[in-house]
């Protein structure tokens, strides 16, 4: 697995830099994804259950996102497992990201891992994001495999700090969703590519029409 790792974030697009990744990062890496597959056994956290499989599909996808992101403050709605707030967290030393999600389990799972991999710019929040209320909004807010873009807007816009962006990580197109932006609200869409998968991957940056992020 981490020979895998190191394979993949050196790959370009994935850190944004070349040569081999740092060994502290690749171990942490695996560190993650040895504790998610050690609780996946009794608390099914995610359907992708080989080691091998998570490199690409859980910690590769999620560093697509990073060059995307914008600002200091990260919030990952619908984080799941703890994806992609925890890989994002690991190579952004520097962002605070806070990661919430509805799912008892699953944040309890995102709060031990947090503390084992002595994240010190991560925390967990177990609410619905219709009912999470911070004092201070986001200058991101990501999510994957959350919902669609208009419903993504409508839970989560009003978390968006002045100047700042949603950001939905998708795989096909989602021309159709795109189409139904609500008003006031304009998009950009790339697609990405995640080392050794072969499908179709989208990151898709929404702002306020005439305030987003360039």
């Amino acid at each position: 697995m981490k020979d895998l790792l190191r394979k993949g974030l050196s790959e370009p697009g994935i850190l944004n830099d070349k040569g081999l990744a740092d060994e502290e990062l690749v171990n942490a890496c695996a560190g993650f994804l040895e504790l998610l597959g050690k609780w996946n056994q009794a608390w099914n956290l995610t359907s992708i259950r080989d080691p091998l499989e998570m490199v690409p599909l859980h910690i590769l996808d999620s560093l697509t996102a990073r060059s995307f992101l914008h600002g200091q403050r990260i919030l990952d709605v619908g984080c799941g497992a703890g994806l992609p707030g925890i890989p994002l967290a690991l190579t952004e030393p520097a962002r605070h990201f806070t990661l919430v999600d509805a799912t008892l389990k699953k944040i309890t799972f995102v709060r031990q891992a947090i503390a084992e991999l002595k994240l010190r710019n991560a925390q967990a929040e177990h609410t619905r994001i219709e009912d999470y209320h911070p004092v201070t909004p986001f200058d991101t807010v990501i999510c994957r495999a959350f919902a669609s873009l208009p419903d993504f807007i409508r839970g989560a816009g009003r978390l968006v700090a002045p100047g700042g962006q949603l950001l939905a990580m998708k795989g096909r197109l989602p021309a159709d969703e795109l189409a139904e932006l609500p008003a006031g609200w304009a998009a950009s869409v790339t697609p990405v590519r995640i080392p050794g998968v072969d499908a179709e991957r989208h990151v898709v940056r929404i702002g306020r029409a005439g305030t987003a992020p360039a």
